[in-house]
C-alpha cells in the first residue's frame, strides 16, 4: 500500500550509518496508519520514531536551562506590573538556546572523566540533540508560566498596604506550584497517555523543534521549515517596532471612534480597549496572543464555540442589560474593572478596613453597597454558568470514557504509537507524587497556621481548597487538552470560602490560590508532560527537571517582584501624576475580586443581602445548557457538527475579561478563522508545513523586538509624542451616560 503523503516518520536526528532497527515485530514499530494518532493534526505534526540512545542529563542542559529559567522568570515578573504586560514564552528560550548548544558541543572538552567507575561522566556527549533541547525548553516553561501566588502578596502589599514577610511570601509561592505538581502526577494517567488528550497548544513547539533539528531538502520553488521561520521571525522583529514603539495605534484601530469624535454612544460601541470594540482590529501580534495564546495553535471548532460566547456576551447580554439600565448599568461605564459607589463614583476599600485586617460593617453601611459596571457583574454570571456547564459536559460527554479508563487503567485501549513508544522508559511511579503532595498539604496547613496572623487562612481552608482541586483538575484538563482553551473557575473557591469566612481578604485570596491557582498550575505540567510523551523524553528524567524548574521560577519571580514593590514609587497606582507605566492591570483585577468575595463576602454583593441575586440564575443556565446539547447530538447523530459545540469554551469565552479587551477577541477570532479554517481546509500542505513554525515565529520576534526597545528606549524614557501613539483614540469610551 501506497505510503500516505502526511505521515511523518521521518527521524528527529538522522544518524548516518545509524542501520539498528527494532525487530518487525515489536509493538513499538508503528505500522503506518493504523497505530498513529487518531486525531489529524498530530498526525501531520508530531513524529512516530524514537532514538533511547540520545544523551539528556547533560552539563549543557543543566546550565542553559537554569539560565533559561532565571532569565524568563525575571522577565516575565518584570513585564507583569506594566500597564501593556508582557509575556515571554518558552519559544524564544527554544530558539536562542540553539546556537548555545551548538557552541558548547563544539568548544567544551569531550573528556570523560572518572572513567571506568560508576562516576564517570563528560561535559560534551556529543553534537546537541533534541531531547537536550526539549529539556531546556521544560525549564524555560517553568519560567515563562505566571506564578499565580505574587498576585496574592501584591494585592497584601501594594493595595491593602498591609504587612507580610518575604519567607511567608515565598512558603506561599512554592507550596502553591508543589501543590499544582501532585495533582499534575495523580491525573497524569488521564489527561496525557490517551491520544485523544492531545494538547494543541504543544504542537508549536513539536513543529519548532522538528525546524530546527531536523535536515530537511528544500521543495522546488519553496522554502524550509528552518527558512520560513527565520523570515516570518525577522519579518515579526522588524514589524513590532511599530506598534511597540512608532505608531502604538495599532495595537487597537478603532475606527468608528474616528468617524465619532465626540459621540459618548459610537465610542463606548467602537473602542477596542474601553468598549464593545465593534469592527475594531489590532494588527500588533501582542494584541492577538495576549491573552488567549496564539489562534495559530487553536482548533477550529474551539475558535468558533470562543467567537459565540464573546459574541453572545459582548453584543447581546451587555448591551441589552445596559440600556434597559439594569442594576443601575448607566451610572457607570460600559466596560470597566473598577469597584462603585451607587453614584458611580469610586468606592473606598481603605475606609471600610479595620486596624486587624478586617470587614468593618459600620463603616461598609455607612459607605452603602459596591457596586460594578454592567460587563463585569455580567462577567461574573457567565463565570458562575461555567462552572456548572463544566461539571455537567464532563459529566454527559465523557463520564463513561473515563469510568471505563479508570477501570482498565487504559491497558491497551485509545494507545497510539507515542504512547507505546514511552513505554520502553522507567515511568515516574505515581506514589512519588502522592507523598509530595502529602508532605506540602501538611507544610501547608502549618504555615496557615503558624503565620494565621499574615495568611488568615484556617487549616479546615486549607483542606477545603485541595478538595475543590481534585474535583476540577479532570474536568477542565479535559476541556483544555481537546479544546486549547481553560475555563476560568476561580469563581467556585471565592464564592465558597466567602460565604464560609467573609471579612477575611487574604483567606479569600489563599483560598483561591490553593484550591483554583494550583489547578491552573496543574494544566501547565501536564501539558509539559504531554510535550515529554510527544518528544519521548523519559518520565523520570521530566519529573526532575519539572521538579527544579519549578523551584528556580518561584524563587525568581518572588525575589523579582518584591525587589519591584519596594524600589518603584507609586507602582500599581492609576492615578499617579508621574504617569508610571507600572499600574498592574492584571493585579488590580485580583485585588478587585478579594475585595468582591473576600472583604465584603459574596452574600452582600450576590446573596440575600446584595443587590445582584438575580445573577445566581446562571448557574442553572449553565447546568441546563450542554444538556441541550447532548440531546440533540442524540437526536441527530449524523450532524457532526453538533458534538462541537463545547458549553464550558463557548460560555467561559470571555473568562478573560477583564483585564483582556473587546480587541483581543475579536482580532483573535480574526486570525482563528484564516488559520484553523480557511488554510487547514483550502491549503492543507501549507497548514502542515509551516502554521506552528509561523506561531512560533511570530512569537520568538515580538518577545525580542519588546525587550530590546525597552533596554534601548523604554529605561530612558524616551518616547514619541504624536496621534499615532494616543493608544485607542476614544477618550468618551470609559463615560457613563446616566
Amino acid at each position: 500500500m501506497e505510503e500516505s503523503s502526511h505521515e511523518i516518520n521521518s527521524p528527529l536526528i538522522p544518524k548516518s550509518g545509524d542501520s539498528r532497527r527494532e525487530p518487525p515485530s515489536s509493538p513499538l514499530e508503528p505500522d503506518a496508519d493504523e497505530e498513529n494518532s487518531p486525531v489529524t493534526q498530530v498526525a501531520l505534526t508530531v513524529p512516530t520514531t524514537d532514538d533511547p540512545s540520545l544523551p539528556v542529563l547533560t552539563f549543557r542542559m543543566w546550565v542553559l536551562g537554569t539560565l533559561s529559567c532565571v532569565l524568563l522568570s525575571f522577565l516575565n515578573q518584570f513585564f507583569w506590573y506594566r500597564t501593556e504586560p508582557l509575556t515571554i514564552t518558552a519559544i524564544s528560550a527554544q530558539i536562542a538556546v540553539v546556537p548555545l548548544g551548538q557552541l558548547m558541543a563544539a568548544k567544551i572538552t569531550d573528556r570523560v572523566f572518572f572513567s571506568g567507575s560508576r562516576w564517570e561522566f563528560t561535559l560534551n556527549p556529543g553534537p546537541f540533540n533534541v531531547k537536550e533541547h526539549v529539556l531546556i525548553t521544560i525549564f524555560a516553561n517553568s519560567g515563562a508560566g505566571t506564578v499565580y501566588a505574587i498576585h496574592v502578596i501584591t494585592a497584601v502589599k501594594v493595595f491593602y498596604k498591609q504587612h507580610i514577610t518575604f519567607f511567608v511570601s515565598f512558603i506561599v509561592v512554592i507550596t502553591t506550584q508543589v501543590l499544582g505538581f501532585g495533582w499534575a502526577g495523580i491525573f497524569r494517567r488521564f489527561l496525557v497517555d490517551p491520544a485523544a488528550m492531545w494538547w494543541p497548544a504543544n504542537l508549536v513547539q513539536v513543529s519548532l523543534f522538528r525546524a530546527l533539528h531536523e535536515k530537511e531538502e528544500r521543495p522546488k520553488g519553496g522554502v524550509t521549515r528552518t527558512q520560513f521561520f527565520l523570515i516570518a521571525f525577522i519579518c515579526s522583529f522588524g514589524y513590532y517596532a511599530f506598534p511597540g514603539y512608532i505608531f502604538e495605534m495599532l495595537t487597537s484601530l478603532s475606527w468608528i471612534c474616528w468617524i465619532f469624535p465626540t459621540s459618548v454612544l459610537a465610542q463606548q460601541l467602537g473602542s477596542g480597549l474601553y468598549g464593545l470594540g465593534i469592527a475594531a482590529v489590532g494588527l500588533d501580534w501582542s494584541t492577538i496572543s495576549s491573552y488567549l495564546g496564539s489562534p495559530l495553535a487553536s482548533p477550529w471548532f474551539a475558535t468558533a464555540n470562543v467567537a459565540a460566547g464573546f459574541f453572545l456576551v459582548m453584543y447581546v447580554l451587555t448591551p441589552v442589560c445596559y440600556w434597559l439600565n439594569v442594576y443601575k448599568a448607566k451610572t457607570f461605564p460600559i466596560f470597566s474593572d473598577e469597584l462603585f459607589t451607587s453614584t458611580g463614583q469610586e468606592y473606598n476599600i481603605t475606609s471600610i478596613i479595620t486596624s486587624d485586617f478586617h470587614l468593618n460593617t459600620t463603616a461598609y453601611d455607612q459607605e452603602g453597597p459596591l457596586y460594578l459596571s454592567t460587563f463585569f457583574a455580567m462577567t461574573y454570571g457567565v463565570g458562575f454558568a461555567a462552572l456548572s456547564a463544566t461539571a455537567v459536559h464532563v459529566l454527559i460527554f465523557h463520564g463513561r470514557e473515563i469510568w471505563e479508563q479508570s477501570k482498565s487503567s487504559f491497558k491497551e485501549k485509545g494507545m497510539d504509537i507515542h504512547t507505546r513508544l514511552m513505554r520502553r522508559y522507567n515511568q515516574v511511579p505515581e506514589w512519588w507524587f502522592w507523598c509530595m503532595l502529602i508532605v506540602n498539604i501538611a507544610f501547608t496547613i502549618f504555615a496557615c497556621e503558624y503565620y494565621n496572623d499574615q495568611l488568615q487562612l484556617p487549616w479546615w481552608g486549607v483542606l477545603l481548597a485541595c478538595a475543590i482541586a481534585i474535583v476540577f483538575t479532570l474536568p477542565i484538563g479535559i476541556i483544555t487538552a481537546i479544546t486549547n482553551q481553560t475555563p476560568g473557575l476561580n469563581i467556585i473557591t471565592e464564592y465558597i470560602i466567602g460565604y464560609i469566612y467573609p471579612g477575611y481578604p487574604v483567606a479569600n485570596m489563599c483560598f483561591k490560590v490553593y484550591g483554583y491557582i494550583s489547578m491552573t498550575q496543574a494544566i501547565t505540567f501536564l501539558q509539559d508532560f504531554k510535550l515529554g510523551h510527544y518528544m519521548k523524553i523519559p518520565p523520570r528524567t521530566m519529573f526532575m527537571a519539572q521538579v527544579v524548574g519549578t523551584l528556580i521560577a518561584g524563587f525568581v519571580y518572588l525575589g523579582t517582584a518584591w525587589w519591584m514593590m519596594e524600589t518603584i514609587p507609586n507602582i500599581c497606582e492609576t492615578t499617579s501624576s508621574s504617569g508610571s507605566p507600572w499600574t498592574c492591570p492584571s493585579d488590580r483585577v485580583f485585588y478587585d475580586a478579594s475585595v468582591i468575595w473576600g472583604l465584603i463576602g459574596p452574600r452582600r454583593i450576590f446573596g440575600d443581602e446584595g443587590v445582584y441575586e438575580a445573577i445566581n440564575w446562571f448557574f442553572l443556565v449553565g447546568a441546563v445548557a450542554p444538556v441541550f446539547v447532548w440531546l440533540a447530538h442524540k437526536a441527530f447523530p449524523r450532524q457532526e457538527w453538533i458534538a462541537l459545540i463545547n458549553m464550558p469554551v463557548l460560555i467561559g469565552a470571555t473568562g478573560m475579561m477583564p483585564p483582556a479587551t473587546a480587541v483581543n477577541y475579536t482580532t483573535w477570532v480574526i486570525v482563528g478563522f484564516l488559520s484553523g479554517f480557511v488554510v487547514y481546509r483550502y491549503r492543507p500542505g501549507w497548514w502542515q508545513r509551516h502554521n506552528y513554525v509561523l506561531s512560533g515565529a511570530l512569537d520568538a520576534g515580538l518577545a525580542f523586538m519588546a525587550v530590546l526597545l525597552y533596554l534601548c528606549l523604554g529605561l530612558e524614557g524616551i518616547s514619541i509624542d504624536w496621534w499615532g501613539n494616543d493608544l485607542d483614540g476614544c477618550p468618551y469610551a470609559a463615560y457613563p451616560t446616566a
